[in-house]
């Protein structure tokens, strides 16, 4: 069975993100002072006490709102709330009720789910005086917290998870970490949607609306996925905000734990400098990549498509290994093939190739008698096997492993893609002295 889920919603800037860390004992949820830092619903897996539960993080509530994305923002958090088992309803202490709140409550009090009202940023223990007022909401007892210092957390996470429904134990199954990746509006939330099947992320002509990254676990023909919707990055230099700066942390951690990139290019653009630092993020990481030329219906002339499939080989040639697809995420062309091609990567990036195997490549390569000469001497490479995966990697025992210079690593590089099919994944070779 699933987990049960316990939603923390609110108006803007109470504290909600701050909340979820503390609760989950991360920093995974993106914290700052400026109003609508959070915009979609993100999912956090925790537990307390022995007892797993998701937590979902949401943007802030306002019935009447100026924020371009306020609307969207709202939908989503409301979303959350009719997922969840348990909402908790987080108001600020410090500025007291506000007239959203009381907005806020009618919507919950409506949804006939356990809602607990909880008063953040009571950074004085005891301090009941202050939290009369909050009985007016109608929502019963306030527990009173402090998000930033921790007071009350314990004694809330108790309650909570004492009401949540009983499930099984849920045994976890394995997953491909898969991080769509991208310069800012390259499309990369239309394509999470089409994926998904459904509005899980806001999306938006403006560029940057995606802030934080985005975890969704779902299962496709007995194969689950994490799928994960990062914030568009850009070199550092030209990062001006630090909330932009903490989505650039964030998206960098997402690569981290992916297996697999989806490397989204905008092309009606073409191959920009953004798109190679972007790319090359993923490559340094050891990530397996699948390129996606997305709106590529919008290029109409063939000279121009002939133009863009030049600049992906030349411009990216450092990822050569990785498919190219031309998609549409807004007519959903093209994206049938994405699992398909999700797969031969993540396939590729964990294969374990038997030794005799490799060792069969090197007698047929030594026949050919390609090798490199210097000096007198010549390269001799003797034996060869896999001392790692995810991405592959592999060992081999040479006469003067120093003669194996940057021409010989590629050839053997494409020798061994050839043979076994290595598609989509670096793959890091060494060379070492035979004794």
């Amino acid at each position: 069975m699933s987990l049960p889920v316990i939603a923390v919603v609110g108006r803007p800037n109470v504290g909600k993100s701050t909340l979820v860390n503390r609760l989950v004992q991360t920093q995974d949820a993106i914290v700052h002072e400026m109003r609508g830092v959070t915009r979609d619903r993100s999912y956090h897996r925790t537990d307390w006490n022995g007892r797993e539960f998701m937590l979902i993080d949401t943007g802030g509530i306002e019935l009447v709102s100026e924020d371009a994305f306020g609307a969207s923002i709202r939908t989503q958090a409301i979303m959350a709330a009719e997922e969840a088992d348990v909402v908790v309803f987080l108001v600020d202490g410090k500025s007291g009720v506000a007239a959203g709140d009381e907005d806020v409550a009618r919507i919950l009090q409506r949804s006939g789910k356990p809602v607990y009202l909880v008063v953040n940023k009571m950074d004085t223990p005891n301090d009941d005086a202050a939290m009369h007022e909050f009985w007016s909401l109608g929502l019963g007892t306030p527990w009173p917290v402090s998000a930033t210092h921790g007071h009350g957390t314990g004694d809330l996470l108790d309650e909570l998870v004492s009401v949540l429904p009983d499930t099984e134990p849920e045994e976890q199954a394995p997953e491909i970490g898969v991080a769509i990746i991208g310069k800012p509006n390259a499309g990369k939330s239309s394509v999470y949607n089409r994926l998904l099947g459904v509005e899980r992320a806001i999306v938006s002509e403006v560029a940057g609306t995606t802030r934080d990254s985005i975890d969704t676990v779902f299962e496709r023909e007995g194969t689950h996925y994490r799928l994960v919707d990062t914030a568009g990055l850009r070199r550092k230099s030209q990062i001006d905000e630090s909330v932009e700066y903490y989505s650039f942390v964030r998206a960098m951690r997402a690569i981290d734990r992916a297996q697999v990139a989806l490397l989204v290019i905008d092309a009606s653009e073409g191959v920009t400098d953004g798109d190679q630092r972007v790319a090359r993020f993923a490559e340094e990481r050891g990530c397996a990549m699948v390129i996606l030329l997305n709106k590529f219906d919008l290029v109409e002339d063939e000279d121009e498509r002939e133009e863009l499939i030049y600049q992906v080989t030349e411009k990216l040639g450092f990822v050569g290994y990785a498919p190219v697809l031309r998609i549409s995420a807004l007519t959903g062309r093209g994206i049938h093939k994405l699992f398909t091609a999700v797969d031969s990567v993540f396939a590729a990036y964990t294969r374990e190739i038997p030794t005799p195997q490799i060792n069969k490549l090197l007698t047929a390569l030594r026949e050919t008698g390609h090798t490199v000469s210097k000096h007198g001497a010549s390269l001799k490479v003797r034996y060869g096997t896999q001392t790692r995966t995810a991405p592959p990697g592999f060992t081999f025992f040479a006469n003067h492993p120093r003669l194996a210079d940057e021409n010989f690593h590629r050839y053997m590089e494409n020798r061994m893609r050839e043979t076994f099919d290595l598609i989509g994944t670096p793959i890091i070779l060494q060379f070492r002295q035979k004794d």
